[in-house]
């Protein structure tokens, strides 16, 4: 089990488990997790989210997570809007490990050590689940969407480009 998890089934949210085999060389996580998905499960790569952790003005002590669909980039000036500060920029790897407990490409927005604030892109609204890191490299969480706003609190605004 990973703390993501442990926060669903204490919350007691839905979900379900998928795995896949991580290949180490890979560092495209969203990507490969698209790709290594079991095809008889219908998930298309627009269901499957990928987790940045970013630091505003200039301040690692002062830190969001966003969550955004694989196959897109985020934008940062939106998030900095939605985060009503004037910069942001994605986080050093190492801090973000550091903060969330989890490794890069296996950071979930659930059952981080600090649980920070959370931007999800509005386009999770139009999906009836979507899929999350599950807190380790080769584990998806699939989800409501909703679910998921509730689990953290979250805030579902447009911040993909």
């Amino acid at each position: 089990m990973t703390p993501a998890i442990d926060q669903l089934k204490k919350l007691r949210i839905p979900f379900k488990i998928h795995q896949y085999d991580h290949d180490p060389n890979q560092t495209h996580y969203g990507q490969e997790a698209a790709n290594k998905l079991d095809p008889s499960l219908h998930i298309t790569s627009n269901q499957i989210f990928k987790t940045l952790v970013v630091t505003l003005n200039g301040n690692d002590k002062t830190l969001a997570v966003c969550v955004v669909p694989v196959d897109y980039h985020l934008d940062l000036k939106k998030a900095a809007k939605a985060l009503n500060c004037k910069k942001i920029e994605l986080t050093d790897a190492h801090l973000a490990q550091k903060i969330t407990g989890y490794l890069v490409g296996g950071i979930s927005p659930l059952g981080q050590k600090k649980q920070l604030t959370t931007l999800i892109d509005l386009s999770a609204n139009d999906l009836s689940s979507m899929l999350i890191s599950g807190g380790k490299r080769g584990l998806e969480i699939e989800i409501k969407p909703q679910d998921l706003v509730n689990a953290l609190p979250a805030q579902l605004v447009d911040i993909k480009a």
